[in-house]
């Protein structure tokens, strides 16, 4: 996989995640009946993530970060499909589970592909150009689906980012040029 194609992944990737990521906070708020619910799902997705990285560390090594970013993709799909379908707070810390692991997969693939570049010389700039880009795409997809989400239903919102992911895998699978 070239930079720019990572690229382009990333940015639809990192979009679609800014964008449904306050939605699925206000889903969390509105199955459990307290903040300390809140704070148990967010915990263990991140100690899932942290328990996860080294394992996730070695199998990038072993399968490469193309097979690493469609098992994430593909894992967000799926997720985001049964995300609207959650009644229960012990669903939502299974999801939490599964989404901690996917996003480790996310960021210790993101950081493995950009380490895996060379050009030591402008490290920085690509980055830099990197990070303007993926940043640029969350902002505008947020405002964007700020406005669209007044015409859809919460959990239209969760099916048409699960749609984009498959969108992204697509983008992972395309043959470099």
């Amino acid at each position: 996989m070239n930079f720019r194609k990572f690229l382009i992944a990333q940015s639809i990737l990192i979009t679609a995640s800014s964008i449904v990521f306050p939605f699925y906070l206000l889903l969390i708020k509105n199955i459990g009946d307290s903040y300390s619910q809140f704070g148990w799902a967010y915990g263990i997705f991140t100690l899932t993530a942290a328990l996860a990285y080294p394992s996730i560390g070695r199998l990038g090594d072993r399968f490469g970060d193309k097979t690493m970013l469609l098992i994430y993709t593909l894992g967000m799909a799926a997720v985001m499909l049964v995300i609207p379908l959650l009644i229960q707070v012990w669903q939502v810390y299974i999801i939490q589970i599964i989404m901690g692991i996917l996003g480790a997969i996310q960021k210790n693939t993101e950081k493995a592909f950009l380490a895996r570049e060379n050009d030591i010389d402008t490290a920085g700039k690509r980055i830099g150009n990197y990070h303007f880009h993926i940043s640029l795409w969350s902002g505008i997809g947020i405002i964007l689906i700020g406005y669209l989400i007044d015409f859809l239903t919460v959990a239209t919102l969760f099916y048409l980012i699960s749609f984009v992911y498959i969108v992204a895998s697509f983008v992972i699978l395309k043959r470099d040029k």
